[in-house]
């Protein structure tokens, strides 16, 4: 059983800053990308920022130079620095990773339970 935690979501004013945390538990036998998704209210879910086993990233073009995706020192986690946040950044946060289970042969997609993110004064 895998299991992804996201943590650090709230509420921020705009310009400020949040740092969320996503680690992954369970049976894994490798991580192939951990990543953030988003979803806004009436919006379909959008690659924020994803990073591989290697430390390559990709950033959606809307975050580039305000957030910074990162592995934690911690096995199995990663985190999302997000600055000068927008009220457009308001969104449900979501972890993803693509990772094989120990005992699979194949590597599949998890994701966590979201967190949410409220950019507003």
């Amino acid at each position: 059983q895998v299991q992804l935690v996201e943590s650090g979501g709230g509420l921020v004013q705009p310009g400020g800053s949040l740092r969320l945390s996503c680690a992954a538990s369970g049976s894994i036998f490798s991580i192939n990308l951990m990543g953030w998704y988003r979803q806004a209210p009436g919006k379909q879910r959008e690659l924020v920022a994803h990073i591989t086993s290697i430390g390559r990233t990709n950033y959606a073009d809307s975050v580039k130079g305000r957030f910074t995706i990162s592995r934690g020192n911690v096995k199995n986690t990663v985190y999302l620095q997000m600055n000068s946040l927008k009220p457009e950044d308001t969104a449900v946060y979501y972890c993803n990773a693509d990772l094989r289970s120990s005992g699979s042969a194949a590597s599949y997609g998890y994701w966590g339970q979201g967190t949410q993110v409220t950019v507003s004064s």
